[in-house]
């Protein structure tokens, strides 16, 4: 049988991938042993059954002699339930899940560059594999929960963040599915270098002097030679070099512009700075997705546009987590991402611009029918001063 993905947490199992052909009896003893208790099987991927008369007879003889138990019924319900597609509330929780479990495993491979151990970059698979279901998921969901870090845990949880981000791109681009792991593994380790640059700088509280902006200017080149010496794919090395090339040729270290850059660096230009504006700071708070989109689309020469454009389909003119103004002078955050239409997601309303004041929460889909309110723009959070505000989508 093929196995799609393991149960539970990517760091329980002992196996370096959560999809493979299971070929190997000792495979199933490892998996029991692991606490494992299910696992979800791809019927189209795995090896056909010999088709032959003993084997019907037997699985035939086998079927009619034994009949379910009560046990058995209550627990195929249960399996029946799992398969039923899950709430945005739902898919969050799993989300955080997903990146609560990342968060030591990203600090071990930070720290370990900083002691000059080589990093196996094939370790990376099973959170990459594991994000990557998550993002086949529910993509709206890890996607906005990756905007949820501190500044204090920013360097490692970033790069947790642009995996994901590079993961769902890669797939909205419509790339091979070896394409979209080298795609997961570059964007997981396109700062890397960072590990290996002065701490009193990479953890300053505060905006980097220009002296300061020229030492981390050195990281992509730190983080590829790191990578290369480790024995990663060119590609992996490639976008830790490059994924601060500008399309006009005045990014670094190389000042490529245009196809000089490769498609992977140029999708994680995009991913790397979205998720770096839209994250605390020590030095700022966070951007406004819905505010971001807008401004990196006014950037003339930093982004491809091509990809700018698919990227900006995925993550939704109004990104869950948006503050919007609706036609009726009233507030909303985006709760859920619209089917239909980029700018009919459903939101959560909760302020009068009228009276200035809180009103009761209530939950619009601005996409049926027989709903007359629509956006009227994106709202600055900042100037609000709102309390919690990630609380109403979470």
């Amino acid at each position: 049988m093929f196995i799609q993905k393991l149960g539970g947490s990517w760091m329980k199992h002992p196996f370096l991938r959560s999809s493979f052909l299971l070929t190997d009896p000792d495979d199933i003893k490892k998996i029991l042993e692991a606490g494992i208790e299910e696992v979800w099987i791809d019927e189209d991927k795995g090896e056909p059954l010999q088709n032959n008369t003993s084997t019907n007879s037997s699985t035939r003889s086998t079927t009619e002699e034994s009949s379910p138990s009560p046990e058995k019924i209550e627990q195929t319900a249960e399996d029946i339930k799992s398969v039923v597609p899950s709430s945005m509330e739902e898919d969050i929780v799993r989300a955080r899940k997903v990146f609560n479990d990342a968060k030591p495993f990203v600090m071990a491979m930070y720290k370990d560059a900083r002691l000059g151990k080589a990093i196996d970059p094939h370790t990376t698979l099973p959170l990459v594999n594991e994000i990557d279901l998550m993002v086949q998921r529910n993509s709206a969901a890890i996607l906005s929960v990756a905007r949820l870090k501190t500044h204090d845990d920013y360097t490692y949880m970033h790069s947790v963040a642009v995996c994901a981000l590079m993961i769902s791109l890669a797939r909205q681009l419509n790339l091979n599915e070896q394409q979209i792991k080298i795609a997961g593994i570059g964007g997981l380790m396109h700062d890397l270098g960072k590990a290996l640059m002065p701490l009193d700088v990479l953890n300053k509280p505060g905006k980097l002097s220009d002296a300061e902006y020229d030492i981390m200017k050195k990281h992509p080149a730190a983080g590829a030679k790191l990578l290369q010496d480790s024995g990663a794919e060119p590609e992996v090395v490639d976008i830790a070099l490059h994924h601060h090339e500008k399309i006009n040729g005045l990014g670094y270290p190389s000042r490529l512009q245009g196809e000089e850059i490769s498609l992977l660096s140029r999708m994680a230009a995009i991913c790397d700075v979205y998720d770096a504006v839209t994250s605390e700071r020590a030095y700022k708070l966070a951007w406004d997705p819905a505010g971001t989109i807008r401004e990196m689309a006014n950037w003339e020469g930093h982004f491809d546009k091509q990809i700018f454009n698919t990227f900006v389909k995925m993550v939704g003119i109004y990104p869950v987590g948006s503050l919007v103004r609706l036609t009726s002078q009233r507030l909303a955050v985006v709760i859920e991402p619209g089917v239909t239409s980029l700018v009919k997601p459903k939101v959560k309303v909760f302020f009068s611009l009228r009276s200035k004041a809180p009103i009761q929460i209530q939950v619009i889909d601005l996409a049926l029918p027989s709903c007359k309110e629509t956006i009227e723009g994106p709202e600055d959070p900042s100037k609000w001063h709102f309390k919690h505000l990630d609380q109403l989508w979470q």
